[in-house]
């Protein structure tokens, strides 16, 4: 038998060359098939479970504010917030409770790998309730930006402390030390308590008008208004200019929207709000009308609650630009006659009267750019046409008119919550919030208040109302806890 015969360098080179293509070959292979079933994994296209391997699961992840609830599926506890859920496709109730707070539920359909989000928001069942001013006050007015409120007390502690207040909202919480802040005295003669007032839309400006007297001051400084200059014969000039500064902005919010639902808002809807991050549309018909299918692109993992894209006279509806759905959350209803102090530039007295239907139709919420679809602005020109107006022939009415275009807060209707995902409103004399979709209504306060002033702190930790707990005592402000 003959011997092996010895491989050469060139064999041996080969041999250990070719081993190594054929491990790097099959390491770059399983790296690869790794790397696909990771993949696959993450994005919930199989999923390990009691049952075996199941393919194509959705993914719900369970959130809420504050974290730390449990969370139920089916009646069923599965996990606590903040957590994600690799779950099969298909429609489920989801609830989800912490001890203190009022529940969350709803019905979630999950979607083959796509992520649903529970995003719910908790409030507690027995929030605190605490004083921020202690004076007794009237006349209350938030200011454009949502981050001011303007009030007036004639019932400080020294005659040169009445006056008109500012309360700011932008910091973390307000002590009784240190703001409000005063921006003008009283003036007996003028009855302040009653006088119409107007916000710049800046929120640095205000107007107080009078039926003797009309002043426009600065909320950074206080002004002494005896020596303060009369500005009846500028007003409709200044407030003419201010008219322009909301018209123009308005159209540039709203043209974000699409055309079919810019049609419907500036024909057959009223009370028209746009939420605070201007990506939803909250809005009462006034129109039977019906809302075309797929309007924008579909995008994954939308909002999966029923909508209602036939809209009908009376209806309150809010619309997602982004997501292209239309969710029918309340029915208007009469609002409830109001007192009305009349105190035109001309006249020399006041006089209280109930509102009629008519005048309450004058102070609804307006859209300034019912032009909006035009390709241009109309021509800013002072005159009755160039656009419409939020004056009236009424000093009081015009306050109105102003006050209700950048907020809800006096229509007694729904008002949107600074999160944007919720809004606000009063019913049965009950404070109460609920989601966009019209979901998970909640009650927060069902205590004593005005009806006529519910508003929330700008980052939505708080509710500010006014209220008085007994009949010897003023009308104060009061903030209502969310957290």
């Amino acid at each position: 038998m003959m011997p092996n015969k010895p491989k050469s360098f060139f064999d041996r080179f080969l041999h250990i060359l070719g081993s190594r293509v054929v491990y790097t070959l099959l390491s770059i292979v399983i790296v690869a098939l790794g790397s696909y079933f990771a993949i696959q994994y993450a994005r919930g296209s199989w999923r390990m479970t009691q049952n075996g391997i199941v393919a194509n699961t959705g993914l719900l992840n369970a959130n809420s504010f504050p974290p730390g609830a449990s969370v139920f599926i089916d009646d069923r506890l599965v996990t606590a917030t903040d957590d994600t859920i690799y779950i099969e496709p298909g429609v489920y109730q989801v609830k989800i409770n912490k001890e203190g707070y009022s529940p969350w539920s709803k019905q979630l359909s999950i979607q083959s790998e796509l992520v649903t989000q529970t995003n719910a928001m908790l409030f507690p069942s027995a929030p605190s309730i605490s004083p921020l001013t202690l004076t007794g006050i009237t006349n209350v007015h938030p200011s454009p930006d949502g981050q001011k409120i303007l009030f007036f007390t004639e019932q400080a502690s020294a005659v040169s402390k009445n006056g008109f207040y500012v309360l700011d909202l932008t910091s973390n919480f307000l002590s009784l030390q240190s703001g409000p802040k005063q921006i003008t005295d009283n003036l007996t003669e003028l009855n302040l308590a009653q006088a119409a007032i107007i916000w710049s839309p800046d929120s640095t400006e205000v107007m107080i008008l009078t039926p003797t007297k009309e002043f426009l001051v600065s909320i950074s400084k206080l002004t002494n208004l005896a020596e303060q200059k009369d500005i009846r014969f500028g007003r409709k000039d200044i407030l003419a200019t201010w008219e322009e500064e909301m018209y123009l902005r308005e159209r540039q919010f709203l043209a974000k929207f699409p055309p079919e639902i810019l049609e419907v808002a500036t024909t057959s809807a009223k009370n028209v709000y746009m939420s605070p991050d201007k990506k939803r549309l909250l809005y009462t018909a006034t129109a039977s009308t019906t809302l075309a299918e797929d309007i924008v692109p579909p995008v994954p993992a939308t909002n999966t609650q029923t909508e209602s894209r036939t809209l009908e006279p009376g209806g309150i509806y809010v619309y997602d630009r982004e997501e292209d759905k239309n969710f029918l959350i309340a029915t208007d209803s009469a609002l409830p006659n109001l007192l009305l102090t009349t105190t035109g530039a001309d006249e020399a007295s006041s006089s209280t009267q109930m509102v009629d239907t008519a005048e309450l139709t004058m102070v609804e919420k307006i859209l300034l750019s019912d032009d909006v679809l035009a390709s241009s602005p109309r021509s800013l020109e002072a005159s009755a046409a160039a656009f419409q107006r939020l004056q009236r022939a009424d000093n009081k009415l015009t306050a109105w008119t102003f006050s209700n275009y950048h907020t809800a807060t006096k229509l007694n209707t729904i008002q949107w919550f600074p999160d944007s995902k919720h809004v606000l409103f009063v019913e049965e004399g009950k404070i109460k919030i609920m989601e966009y979709d019209g979901h998970n209504r909640t009650t927060i306060y069902s205590g004593p208040f005005d009806h006529n002033f519910v508003y929330p702190w700008p980052d939505g930790s708080k509710l500010i109302i006014q209220t008085s707990f007994s009949p010897d005592s003023p009308s104060n402000l009061y903030v209502i806890d969310l957290q």
